[in-house]
């Protein structure tokens, strides 16, 4: 475990919004390539912890050390974005509903001045399951999870190591669910990323992540990988509660299938 290189180590981590403490004292750390669950309730906290890593939430104490390097409670330098990138929950709130498919993926390119926009925009969209066709349409004219598949690939525009993952699926139709699974395992495998990802439903972290940590009123109170979840060697009350709630946590709730290309 020594020799694995960390790609986020967090360490007593408390965010606040006013007066209200949203997380308190929340330590983990996921390797590079890894795949780290946060699982918990709605205001659990979990959320929170991707916000505070991504800049957006900035009244926060403790250490988030990315790729070495210390994070700053209120800026983020630019080079931390060709790193780190997030998948937020709501396709249809995270894209303008103004802006092309094209604009979208265009615009971070056009920033961090990448050549070849036309060919990484083509390639991107073959890589999310998406044909040129999808290139120069609105919001409004995708389905919910062709949006999705958009604010991915805008994710993974600028070849990032990490992606953060809140509630990547739960906004959408159950039928979709699976399909959205199943292509973030596929581009975290190709593309060797570390995904650090948060979930209300147990049995999605099951499918997508290694290790979990498990939130209650902002605390990590327990960490296992997810094998143990699935033998069900869990010893805090409200990870065996999830874990009943879960009753097809060990046959995989989220089954693979055959991603439609």
């Amino acid at each position: 475990m020594s020799s694995e290189r960390i790609a986020i180590d967090v360490r007593q981590l408390s965010v606040r919004f006013g007066r209200a403490e949203a997380v308190r004292g929340a330590s983990f750390a996921v390797p590079a390539g890894g795949s780290f669950g946060l699982v918990g309730e709605s205001g659990s906290g979990k959320s929170t912890i991707l916000r505070s890593i991504m800049g957006l939430a900035r009244d926060w104490d403790g250490t988030i050390t990315v790729d070495g390097t210390s994070l700053d409670r209120h800026r983020r330098h630019r080079s931390f974005f060709r790193t780190v990138q997030m998948v937020f929950q709501d396709p249809f709130g995270s894209l303008h509903p103004r802006h092309s498919v094209d604009r979208v993926l265009s615009e971070p390119l056009k920033r961090y001045r990448f050549a070849d926009i036309d060919a990484r925009i083509e390639r991107i969209l073959s890589d999310v399951g998406l044909d040129h066709r999808f290139r120069f349409r609105f919001p409004h004219q995708l389905s919910g999870g062709q949006r999705q598949r958009i604010a991915i690939a805008r994710a993974l525009i600028l070849e990032p190591s990490l992606l953060l993952l809140d509630e990547p699926t739960s906004a959408l139709d159950v039928s979709v669910q699976a399909e959205i699974l199943n292509l973030l395992n596929d581009v975290r495998q190709k593309r060797q990323l570390t995904f650090l990802m948060v979930s209300h439903n147990l049995a999605v972290i099951a499918h997508m992540c290694s290790d979990v940590a498990v939130m209650i009123n902002g605390e990590i109170v327990e960490l296992l990988s997810t094998e143990q979840l699935r033998r069900g060697a869990a010893s805090h009350p409200y990870t065996l509660r999830l874990l009943t709630s879960a009753t097809n946590l060990g046959n995989q709730v989220i089954a693979p299938q055959s991603l439609d290309r």
